[in-house]
Order: structure tokens, then C-alpha cells, then sequence
């Protein structure tokens, strides 16, 4: 066995790699032959788990947790919180003359019982309905955290209805495995009997130092700085993209890669991101419920990882104005149990039937579905992202490239497709080896763009669980998979339907492609025209998730009922208007309590020294101390009276009883009132003396690492 407290080495990095995970490795070594293969025929073809081999793999976690250091147990779930929970209990059981033994039965490891009433459930659960279970997910590996034996598992109320995120993920899963199966064996892959959706979620993130960080009650409370002036430098000059990585932002991610691979994390890529103290980590993609957890793992071990080097990770969308905020670009693709990406378009994509048909699935359910897209990112964090010109805005669009549409226009218009010649690049240097050139660039402008072999998904804020946007894929690519099945297999030749079939829907889809600048204003304007929908906010976006369409949607293919659907609206409106509200109140304390009586001292003496220069006869044509004290007297007041504003706008929304109603006046209201606040306070900042002004500054916290 792998000693995991040793220093790691490229030299043991292999034999280390998933040294903390209960992992298929371990299960085949430690589980009996004929208990390993039921375990895994459950994990392969969804059946029910057997108590009896359940307590047997339970025994044999026990030990393996043991032998690693563990001393408690704990249902790891998702609920609708966006981030993870878990409750420890030990592996001690009392064995008489105050004696112990160590005990983990089938049943514990199946099922567990956390309080269900504390957590967000959109009127599932009252708050004396206390009872929720806990049910392990045996396709998701176990793993050792905190010197704890971590099982992931769904969650559900005791009425059954599902209250996490990890659920209604599984079952869409099934649902796509079912439909893509029944189109792979329509065009003779017969030995395809299952399809996995994969992803991967590179995760930017900003680093700023510890100390900075804890005199910042924004940060702290809100994850993103409230106020704060510009820099004098910011990103302007590009040097901090990809450039050389700073020792004490090396030696966090090197810290940070040794806990993730433990875990069994493909952490494979890490660099600086365009805006100063922001980075990115980006892992290798694999089945999409594994890499869901990786990536809540990832965000956790994130933060704890730079608290142990004095430095605070934040993960909001936003953190800083008037720099590149934080995404979290989802790697989404389709591969087959025989090892077949589905996306792959191989050497000729105008003849690979497969991978076009899977092509004009995406095509059509994204353009028919925009909503749900916009919908599955959409938060108050990601409100300040989107469509900033650092980010695709909130008009959903899909980028194939020139060789793809060209292919998929060839069909339509039945014409023969001429194959665009790759050519080398001609660096004008001899020495230099000739590289091949995609048959496409790259559009990172795009929300929904096709990168060779998978889609890469690009709206998801940084603090998003990628849960809820594969959900969605899942499910509306299977509902176009199952009619594009039914239409295949009532055709007399098949063959010669899939003609008729790519034509139909790109003749009908096509709105939904663009391969151009998704920043300019002119694409806005072409999507109006184009019909495509343009949700600049959540409150805009979140009441279409009951349109009946999509009630049907996710009715029909079992993924949430429609109370569990209405629930999910109810706790995405709720969450937005706390955010917002949280963030009102922080800045109502920062101002009244920190800012004010900083301006109001330094106007005190400025006005004081104004009147000395005077008295002594130091004034001329132009009093630059008057003056300035005069300015800053308009500005206090200014910061004083909207801060005053800012107070009444949220007492307003008490007034207000539809949910929905209140956020759209937080939206209309409230937020500007907070940005009236801060512009005050910022242009106060900037002629305050740095020892005087409160809050350390933009200049500081951005380049203090």
C-alpha cells in the first residue's frame, strides 16, 4: 500500500495518484471475486444493490478507511445549496466494560438520515418535516477526506421527492444513455449497449492574500468587493495571461494538485487567467457524475488549499469591477461503452453519419431550448459576468467553424462537399517544424462552441455546480435523440433518410449557428433579428422554466416532477434575492460604519486646514485647499445621502409578496442603488490618502501576491 503521508515525486505520482478513493482498483483486491462482480454489474447496469453484498463492501471499506486514518463515516450529498454537505459519525460502536470495536454495516453505508428541513426545498419540506434520506450512489467512488470515509449519495425528503442535485443528474443520464444507444445500433454499432456523458470544468479563480481578505467584510461576506476604485494598472497591458507564474501561487498549486490527485482528480493544466491574481485549473474529462464531484471538490480544496498558504481563493463571477471576471468553461461530450466519442468527426466528417446525426441532436436542442441553457448558469453572481465583453453575453448561439457548416450547408442544399484542404503554417523559419493547422480556429466569444471532438459550454459562473447545465444537456439532446430514433426507424432505408433528416434540421436550426464575434453589438442585433432570445438577467430568464413545454420536457423523461421542477424555480428566485439583499446590507455596513466616518474625519480636517491657510494669509487667486476640502465635502455628502437611498430601496422590497415580483425590484432597484453607492465612494477613494481610506484598494489586493 501506497504510504500517502511521504513527500510526492514524479516517481510516485503514479503509485499516489487516487490513494484516498475506494476506487474500482481497491474493490477488485479487497472484495471477494463473485461480490465484486454483482457490485460491479450495479455500478454497469443500474440494478439494485443486495444487502448482503452491500455490508460485505462495507466491511471492506471500514478496513481500507481505517488503514488510511479514518475514524468517522459521512454521506456526502449535493443539495440545493450549490455546494456540498456532510455529517461525521464514527466508526465506533460500544463493546462492553467501556470497550470499542470498529463498526460500518450495509445498511449505514446505503442509507443515512440528515435533518431535511434546514436545507432549500422550494416548499417540499416544512420546517417540522424534519426527516430526508440519503442513498449512496455506488457509481461515484468513495474517498477519504479529513480523516473521513466520504460516500456520495443522493438525497430525497421522506415523501421521495428529490431535494439535491446529484439526482436528477443520474437520472438524465439514463435517459441520454437510453436514447444515443438506440441511434449508434439504427446505423450498425450493435455492440453499443450504453453512452456516458462526459465533461470536464476548467475552473478559473482569483488568488489575493489573506490579510487584505480579512479586512474586506465584502469579500467575506459576499465573495466579491463592493466597492473599490480602479487600478491604475489593471489587465491593459496582457502580461499576467500565461505569463511566468508567481513562487507563492506555484507552491499553492502544487499543494493543491497533491490533494486533488489523492482524491483521484485529473488536475492535468493550470495558468494564469487574463486578469491579475486570476488563475485556472482545468482537470481531463471523464463521466460526467465523477467529474461533478471532482469539480465540488475541486472548490472546496481550493479554498482550504490558500488558507494554508495565507491567501484567500475567491470563486465569484465578479469579484473585481472593470476586470475579466471568472467562468467555468464545461467540456461536454458523448462516448460509447466500446470507447467511441461520439463527437469525433474522424477523418472525413462529411461521411461519419454518426457524428452528424449526434451534431444536428445538439443543434436542434439547443436552439429549441435556449432558455434552459440560460436558465441552468443564470444567478446573481453570473448577472455581472455575462456579456461584458470577457464573457459570451446572454444570447445563446452555437460555433461549429467553417468546416462543419460548410458540411452541414452542402446537405441542405444537396451539393456535394468539396474538402477543405489543412494546410501547414508558413512561420517564415526554416528551423522551425511545420504544423498542421485545424480546419477551424477557435471562437472563445461563443456561449456553445464545438471545439473538435466535444462541446464546450462557456457560460457557468465559477461558483456554479456544473450539475444542474449537464442536467439540462442531457435531457433536451435525449428528447431530439428519441424523435430522430422514431423517424429513423419507421424509415424504409435509413440511409437515406439521415439525407433527409440533417437538411430538415438545419433548414429549420440554422438561426442558432454563429461562428462570428459573439462581443460585438452587431451580433445582438442580428440575433434579434434571428429570433434568439436575449435574458440579460435571472429574474428575466427564471420564470420560463415553467413554461409548459418544459414542464413536459421534464415530466415526460422523469427527471423532476412538476413540484419538484416549481421547487427548483422557487429556491433560484429566493437565492437571488438573498444575494442581492446580503449584498445591499454588507454595503450599508461598510458605508455607515467604515467609510462615512473616514470621510467625514478626513473632510473635518481638510475643511480645518482650508481655514489655517487662510487665516495666515496662504490663499491666492485659486485656494487648492478650499477647494479640495469643498470637493470632498460634496462627495461625503453625496456618499451619506446614498447611502440613506440605498437603505430605503431595501426596505421597499418588504413590501412586495410575489417572489418573483421582489426580485425584478431588486434587479431595478436595489442594484442600482447599490452602484449609485459605490460610484460615491469610489470617486471618494481616489482623493482620500491610502492610510486614511478603510478598505484596502484594488492595487493592493490584486497585486499583493
Amino acid at each position: 500500500m501506497f504510504d500517502y503521508n511521504i513527500e510526492i515525486t514524479a516517481e510516485n505520482l503514479p503509485q499516489m495518484f487516487g490513494c484516498m478513493v475506494f476506487n474500482d482498483d481497491v474493490m477488485r483486491e479487497r472484495l471477494p471475486r463473485d461480490i465484486y462482480k454483482s457490485l460491479h454489474k450495479t455500478i454497469e447496469d443500474g440494478r439494485e444493490l443486495d444487502i448482503t453484498v452491500a455490508n460485505v463492501v462495507a466491511n471492506a471499506m471500514r478496513d481500507w478507511a481505517i488503514e488510511h486514518g479514518a475514524t468517522h463515516f459521512t454521506h456526502w450529498f449535493q443539495p440545493m445549496t450549490g455546494i456540498t454537505a456532510e455529517k461525521h459519525v464514527s466508526f465506533i460502536s460500544p463493546y462492553g466494560n467501556g470497550k470499542i470495536i470498529m463498526e460500518f454495516s450495509g445498511k449505514e453505508l446505503i442509507r443515512g438520515e440528515p435533518d431535511a428541513s434546514s436545507f432549500p426545498s422550494g416548499g417540499l419540506r416544512a420546517t417540522f418535516e424534519a426527516r430526508g434520506y440519503t442513498s449512496w450512489d455506488p457509481t461515484s467512488y468513495a474517498f477519504i477526506k479529513d480523516d473521513s470515509l466520504c460516500i456520495p449519495t443522493a438525497f430525497c425528503s421522506f415523501g421521495g421527492e428529490v431535494l439535491d442535485k446529484k439526482t436528477p443528474l443520474l437520472r438524465s443520464m439514463d435517459v441520454i444513455s437510453a436514447a444515443a444507444t438506440r441511434i449508434c445500433q439504427i446505423f450498425g454499432y450493435s455492440d453499443v449497449t450504453r453512452v456516458v456523458p462526459t465533461a470536464g470544468a476548467e475552473q478559473e479563480y482569483f488568488l489575493i492574500d489573506r490579510s487584505l481578505y480579512e479586512k474586506r467584510l465584502d469579500l467575506k461576506l459576499c465573495g466579491r468587493t463592493l466597492f473599490g476604485a480602479r487600478s491604475p494598472k489593471g489587465q491593459e497591458l496582457e502580461d499576467h495571461y500565461y505569463g511566468a507564474i508567481r513562487p507563492r501561487v506555484i507552491e499553492f498549486m502544487q499543494d493543491l494538485n497533491r490533494e486533488l490527485w489523492k482524491l483521484g482528480i485529473y488536475a492535468k493544466t493550470e495558468h494564469n487567467e487574463s486578469a491579475p491574481a486570476q488563475h485556472e485549473l482545468a482537470p481531463i474529462y471523464g463521466i460526467v457524475n465523477a467529474a461533478t464531484d471532482h469539480n465540488q471538490l475541486t472548490m472546496e480544496f481550493l479554498k482550504k488549499v490558500a488558507e494554508r498558504h495565507n491567501m484567500a481563493c475567491l470563486l465569484s463571477e465578479k469579484p473585481f469591477a472593470g476586470i475579466s471576471g471568472s467562468g467555468k468553461h464545461n467540456n461536454w461530450s458523448l462516448s460509447t461503452n466500446t470507447g467511441i466519442n461520439l463527437f469525433d468527426p474522424g477523418a472525413d466528417p462529411s461521411s461519419n453519419k454518426v457524428f452528424l446525426v449526434f451534431l444536428a441532436a445538439v443543434i436542434e436542442a439547443v436552439d429549441e431550448h435556449q432558455d434552459l441553457l440560460r436558465i441552468s448558469v443564470a444567478s446573481a453572481g453570473n448577472d455581472h459576468r455575462l456579456g461584458s465583453n470577457e464573457a459570451p453575453p446572454s444570447i445563446i448561439s452555437v460555433f461549429l467553424g467553417d468546416e462543419i457548416t460548410e458540411i452541414l450547408e452542402c446537405i441542405a442544399d444537396g451539393r456535394p462537399y468539396n474538402h477543405l484542404d489543412v494546410c501547414g503554417m508558413d512561420t517564415g523559419v526554416r528551423t522551425l517544424p511545420e504544423v498542421k493547422k485545424d480546419t477551424s480556429d477557435r471562437n472563445r466569444t461563443s456561449p456553445f462552441a464545438f471545439t473538435g471532438n466535444k462541446f464546450e459550454f462557456r457560460m457557468l459562473g465559477s461558483s456554479n455546480s456544473i450539475s444542474g447545465p449537464n442536467t439540462i444537456l442531457n435531457t433536451i439532446v435525449a428528447d431530439v435523440l428519441e424523435r430522430y430514433a422514431e423517424r429513423l426507424e419507421k424509415a424504409d432505408n435509413a440511409e437515406d433518410e439521415f439525407y433527409f433528416l440533417i437538411r430538415d434540421v438545419y433548414k429549420a436550426h440554422s438561426r442558432i449557428i454563429f461562428n462570428g464575434n459573439n462581443y460585438s453589438t452587431e451580433w445582438i442585433e442580428e440575433a434579434d433579428r434571428r429570433g434568439l432570445l436575449n435574458l440579460k438577467s435571472t429574474p428575466e430568464a427564471l420564470p420560463l422554466i415553467m413554461n409548459k413545454e418544459n414542464i413536459r420536457l421534464f415530466t415526460k423523461h422523469r427527471i423532476y416532477t412538476e413540484r419538484e421542477l416549481r421547487a427548483r424555480y422557487e429556491i433560484l428566485v429566493d437565492n437571488y434575492i438573498k444575494v442581492v439583499n446580503i449584498e445591499a446590507l454588507t454595503m450599508l455596513d461598510i458605508s455607515n460604519r467604515q467609510l462615512i466616518p473616514a470621510a467625514m474625519r478626513y473632510t473635518t480636517e481638510a475643511a480645518y486646514g482650508a481655514a489655517q491657510r487662510k487665516a495666515v494669509g496662504i490663499s491666492g487667486t485659486s485656494d487648492s485647499s478650499a477647494v479640495m476640502a469643498k470637493n470632498l465635502a460634496v462627495l461625503s455628502d453625496s456618499l451619506y445621502d446614498r447611502t440613506l437611498a440605498l437603505d430605503r430601496t431595501i426596505n421597499g422590497a418588504k413590501m412586495i409578496k410575489e417572489p418573483i415580483d421582489c426580485a425584478e425590484y431588486y434587479r431595478k432597484s436595489v442594484l442600482p442603488a447599490m452602484e449609485a453607492l459605490r460610484k460615491a465612494a469610489d470617486e471618494l477613494e481616489l482623493l482620500t490618502p491610502r492610510d486614511v481610506w478603510p478598505l484596502p484598494s484594488y492595487s493592493e489586493l490584486l497585486f499583493s501576491i
